[in-house]
């Protein structure tokens, strides 16, 4: 969300009221005066500060396949924004990539559907997007910041992106900078920050999925030389384009639409014609967008799906602060 200047002036007042409300709340929960509830299970919580994309649904994916490997029966506790009749389009996104391996507990009070899936057998729990949700308890706090995004300069809602002041932070476990693919020279320093709860993650891409045809993965060379028309309805649409070119993927034009944007018949029907105007071969969207795609016909031009993974270069560091800290939460009584 980019306002103008002179809306983000007009709004300015606004977002100092959102900033002080936001830090009482906060305060009200650390002094117990606002309770938390605890379930019997771990809750890893992954966030932001922001709105809009840090890698929140990969990031959970991420943790969900390690906790798997080892044999963890996990249950992740989500929201399901922008979603209806218990899914949402990052929802079915989790469902499609973990299948029938994970349970699913979807609502506002995630205290209530966590203790549903306690009494069905649950080791793990995954709160998405889970910092701001104070009510609570988790056993680990993970942040998320996108390098791509800093936040220097940002405002607090609703002038800017901010959900939290930042010295939100202060709650967090561990910080989790995503995107750094484009900046090696960080990358390499945080890197370093071995004795630090501070850890990098890259977007890896690993193939592409044609729309309607199944779950057939393609290399960048199997779709063609393109060039490729893009487009999808994400939190950070540019951090998309810039992966694409960093992956060598041709692109003719580019469309960005609202987050969790539902297309219909006629956006497919403008974005053919939009496509044929730059020469364009083929489209290229999110697996997020794939799952507002449902039900459309793009009978001009096949649209590919990029599918990608998050990787972080100190993986075993990462996992084995996080087993650390539930082995620190199991002790206590």
């Amino acid at each position: 969300m980019t306002l103008p200047p002179w809306l983000r002036l007009l709004l300015w007042p606004a977002s100092i009221i959102y900033g002080d409300l936001a830090r009482l709340r906060a305060r009200l929960y650390a002094q117990g005066t606002l309770k938390t509830k605890h379930l019997s299970t771990p809750v890893i919580s992954v966030g932001n500060l922001t709105v809009g994309g840090t890698g929140k649904t990969p990031m959970v994916i991420f943790l969900a396949e390690r906790f798997l490997s080892q044999g963890k029966r996990v249950g992740i506790l989500t929201r399901g924004y922008k979603g209806a009749a218990g899914t949402s389009d990052e929802i079915e996104l989790m469902k499609f990539r973990l299948q029938d391996r994970v349970m699913f507990g979807v609502g506002p009070d995630r205290y209530e559907t966590g203790r549903q899936l306690e009494s069905k057998g649950v080791d793990i729990f995954l709160l998405d997007d889970g910092f701001q949700h104070l009510p609570l308890f988790r056993d680990v706090n993970i942040l998320l910041m996108d390098a791509s995004q800093p936040l220097g300069r940002e405002s607090l809602l609703p002038a800017g992106n901010l959900r939290e002041p930042v010295s939100a932070m202060d709650r967090a476990d561990l910080l989790v900078i995503t995107r750094l693919e484009a900046s090696p020279a960080t990358l390499a320093t945080i890197e370093k920050l071995q004795d630090y709860p501070v850890f990098s993650a890259v977007t890896r891409l690993l193939g592409f999925r044609r729309f309607g045809a199944g779950i057939q993965l393609f290399s960048a060379s199997e779709i063609g030389p393109g060039p490729f028309y893009v487009f999808c309805g994400i939190g950070n649409p540019k951090a998309f384009f810039h992966d694409l070119k960093t992956w060598n993927v041709s692109v003719s034009q580019t469309s960005e639409f609202p987050d969790h944007h539902h297309y219909d018949q006629r956006d497919a029907t403008e974005l053919e014609q939009a496509a044929r105007t730059t020469g364009a071969r083929a489209f290229v969207t999110t697996e997020k967008d794939a799952q507002n795609l449902s039900g459309l016909s793009f009978s001009e031009f096949p649209v590919f799906i990029a599918v990608v993974e998050m990787q972080i270069p100190q993986q075993e560091a990462f996992l084995g602060f996080i087993r650390e800290r539930l082995a620190a939460g199991s002790a206590v009584v």
